[in-house]
């Protein structure tokens, strides 16, 4: 697992990062090489719509891998309605044309309850496994946790769940099965320097990253359009300003 000097060190070193890749890049398989670091966005409010597509984009058995069932359409929209972005934090990985392809719940408990732990959930679209996505996620989750105090990460999913088991093995966590359930908790050190300003710095490059495939998405729908304007295809006064 990448601790947060080596994550602030990656955020400072990360020039050939801000590439636009042709495609989406996969990272190495080789536990021995560094990790490619992915800008992971903190979400607000505003991105329910994207949330709501995303997980609803995930087939019955991934639903049932997320969240424990086979949840409908109607059970996905209530989870995302009630999501509580004052007290949790949501973390996303987008695409170019700004669809959210990883996402990550990191829960904190009620105000009335301990505040010492937390509650990790993620999910990957089908189409961008096998990147490391989930594992960058956890990685993103736990630099947060730490700087709110949280002492233990927990990780609840289904026993057959193997890459959310693998991603919290990996990171050196506890995994205990009961049946067709497992429960892994992971113990956080303390923040320190090096967590905070790893946080500042994965902030930056994850929000850096959002605006500048908003502006290439807005420049490409504005390329869109007047290529149809030329083929007479859309009269000019339809057009809007990118």
């Amino acid at each position: 697992m990448l601790n947060a000097s080596s994550l602030f060190k990656a955020s400072l070193g990360a020039g050939s990062f801000f590439k636009v890749p042709a495609t989406e890049p996969r990272l190495p398989d080789d536990p021995g090489q560094q990790p490619v670091l992915v800008p992971i966005r903190s979400i607000g409010p505003g991105e329910r719509e994207r949330i709501a597509r995303h997980l609803l984009d995930l087939d019955l058995h991934d639903r049932y891998l997320r969240f424990g069932y086979a949840a409908s359409d109607e059970q996905v929209q209530r989870y995302v309605d009630a999501l509580d972005f004052d007290r949790d934090e949501i973390f996303g990985i987008y695409n170019r044309r700004l669809e959210i392809i990883a996402l990550a719940h990191l829960a904190f408990p009620p105000a009335d309850q301990p505040m010492d732990c937390a509650e990790f959930g993620g999910s990957v679209s089908k189409h961008a496994r096998g990147r490391g996505y989930g594992a960058r996620l956890f990685e993103r989750t736990i630099v947060t946790a730490r700087n709110e105090g949280i002492g233990m990460l927990f990780i609840h999913a289904l026993s057959e769940n193997g890459a959310m088991i693998k991603i919290a093995r990996n990171a050196g966590a506890t995994v205990v099965r009961t049946g067709s359930e497992a429960e892994a908790h992971l113990e956080l050190p303390k923040a320190d320097f090096d967590s905070r300003m790893a946080e500042i710095a994965l902030d930056n490059i994850g929000e850096v990253d959002y605006q500048l495939k908003t502006r290439a998405k807005r420049f490409w729908n504005f390329l869109h359009v007047m290529q149809e304007i030329r083929r007479g295809g859309r009269p000019a006064s339809d057009h809007a300003a990118p």
